[in-house]
């Protein structure tokens, strides 16, 4: 009797497992949304009976200004979805152009993630739904059938810093085998992000796999660092546990991170085969990596070839104080004496920082610094940023 109470219980505990994977795989919404549709409009979809007014936000909207404590932004625009039968709904009135595309939903002003859609991503604090609209750059950014690099998350130890820290590494496909030796991009994030958002935001590892299988780009080592000084890694990937992301970090932009960069190039060139020169070392970076990737390049002058600065922020918040921002004209003038490779510098028209780097230029020009230059639409978005990265990795490691 007790063997058969031991089977009952069992047999119930799998019923009971059963009927949750199964809630698992049949639970979810039975809507399709988003919908991609043949002329590439897209439907939007929500179920919500009760709800008195229904929107979507998102990057394929035009944008509006908002004012935040960091200045005035460029943000998402709304639509309103219209209501029959409990079922709300949004078509496109347009084709939108081949792109990454962000979004969310507003239901009665709350913001929540479209329960038909799995695919999101998080930046900082927001997690956005996501969709591509295939054809033209957007296909770089698609894994399609070529052969892939290896995408590791690697920790190294910081005597500067005082504690291990965390990497993300893609190798280029064929690296584990082929025994040769490679340059290496660096790659950095801006405020508030971590070494997770270029492949995640950014979709790094499918652009470089994409441009190197079509020829366009160098086979090459990809660094994404974490640039806040006073982090181990990504929020919730470290000893800190689930705490909240924020924007609101010590140890940004006020040097330890330029001052302890030699360590992670130390760490690179110790653990993978890499070319151990300054003709082989790419470095650039998006807002507070741009500005990372300008003051570390002048501050070692003799690290990188090439630099990139994307939508940069250029010099430090009034009154911060730090030897790497020093003699700042001298540094420069030092940097440029060694002709980089290539000094590229890329930006929106509607970006934030728009005039800081116009006026950056403007130095550089005064001085006779050589440079590159390249503009797009838009703001501070990552729209841009992927479109910089595409733009910047085939200009690099020339022979």
């Amino acid at each position: 009797m007790k063997h058969f109470k031991l089977l009952l219980f069992a047999a119930m505990g799998l019923c009971a497992l059963g009927s949750h994977a199964q809630q698992a795989l049949w639970g979810g919404s039975t809507l399709i949304s988003p919908e991609i549709n043949p002329d590439k409009t897209v439907t939007f979809r929500l179920q919500a009976p009760k709800a008195v007014r229904v929107q979507v936000t998102g990057d394929f909207l035009p944008t509006q200004k908002i004012q935040t404590p960091y200045g005035e932004f460029d943000a998402p625009g709304t639509a309103d979805l219209v209501e029959k039968d409990g079922v709300w709904e949004y078509t496109t009135p347009e084709p939108l152009s081949p792109e990454l595309y962000s979004y969310t939903m507003l239901v009665d002003g709350l913001k929540i993630n479209d329960p038909s859609n799995v695919y999101r991503i998080r930046d900082v604090k927001s997690v956005t739904d996501v969709f591509i609209i295939p054809g033209d750059r957007a296909d770089l950014y698609n894994i399609n059938q070529v052969p892939h690099g290896t995408v590791s998350k690697v920790w190294y130890h910081s005597p500067t810093l005082g504690k291990d820290r965390r990497l993300t590494v893609y190798t280029p496909a064929g690296y584990e085998t082929s025994g040769k030796r490679y340059p290496v991009f660096y790659l950095l994030h801006g405020m508030g992000g971590d070494e997770n958002a270029w492949t995640e935001l950014g979709r790094a590892a499918q652009i470089l796999d994409n441009l190197i299988a079509q020829g366009k780009a160098e086979p090459m080592i990809l660094v994404m660092t974490n640039g806040n000084a006073d982090l181990e890694a990504a929020p919730g990937e470290s000893s800190l546990g689930f705490a909240q992301p924020t924007m609101e970090l010590p140890k940004t932009m006020e040097g330890s991170f330029e001052t302890h960069f030699p360590e992670v190039v130390n760490f690179v060139d110790k653990n993978y085969r890499t070319i151990k020169s300054k003709k082989a070392r790419a470095i650039a970076g998006l807002s507070m990596g741009g500005f990372h990737s300008l003051h570390i390049s002048k501050q070692y002058p003799d690290m990188f070839d090439y630099v990139g600065l994307f939508s940069a922020a250029i010099l430090p918040h009034d009154g911060t104080t730090s030897p790497i921002y020093d003699n700042f004209d001298a540094k420069l003038k030092t940097q440029f004496s060694k002709n980089p490779a290539l000094y590229w510098i890329a930006i929106g028209d509607k970006d934030f920082l728009y005039q800081a780097n116009v006026d950056y230029r403007k130095k550089l020009d005064d001085n006779g610094y050589k440079y590159e230059y390249f503009e797009t639409p838009d703001g501070h978005i990552w729209k841009n940023w992927r479109i910089y990265l595409t733009e910047f990795a085939p200009k690099l490691f020339k022979k």
